[in-house]
């Protein structure tokens, strides 16, 4: 299992700003923010323009294999305000989707979920158009 995660300067900044908004939102949302801080604390902060390719960040389209049962899961990372379950659309606070950022393509990690814990092998990255930089959450 890789360790080392990337993330872009510009993700980077967004989520600082909504790790900041942990003391103004319920405990179990300031929980999934805290997880993701640790991330952030972690991460090989880089450059938007030196992220590798196959790194997931926010607003990629991600192909995961759960390695318990083979099943593939498909999801776009985004910040909360585009989060969409029906389309998709995983927000980076959710905790799938705070596990999977900033890991690349061939990378296996774990991840505790409110299902329990899942083994996921990340298959392919696709970055779509950056998000927007306007709001910040």
């Amino acid at each position: 299992m890789n360790s080392r995660i990337y993330i872009s300067e510009v993700d980077a900044k967004r989520i600082k700003a909504l790790v900041d908004l942990a003391p103004r939102v319920d405990a179990r949302e300031r929980g999934y923010l805290a997880k993701l801080e640790e991330e952030l604390n972690r991460a090989k902060i880089v450059p938007h323009a030196k992220l590798p390719e196959d790194v997931i960040s926010v607003n990629s389209e991600v192909e995961l294999e759960d390695l318990e049962d083979n099943s593939i899961l498909r999801y776009i990372l985004v910040f909360p305000e585009e989060a969409d379950a029906a389309e998709g659309k995983i927000s980076i606070i959710a905790p799938l989707g705070t596990g999977m950022l900033g890991y690349r393509t061939g990378d296996i990690f774990e991840w505790e979920t409110p299902g329990g814990k899942m083994r996921l092998k990340v298959l392919k990255v696709t970055h779509r158009t950056p998000a927007p930089l306007g709001g910040i959450i």
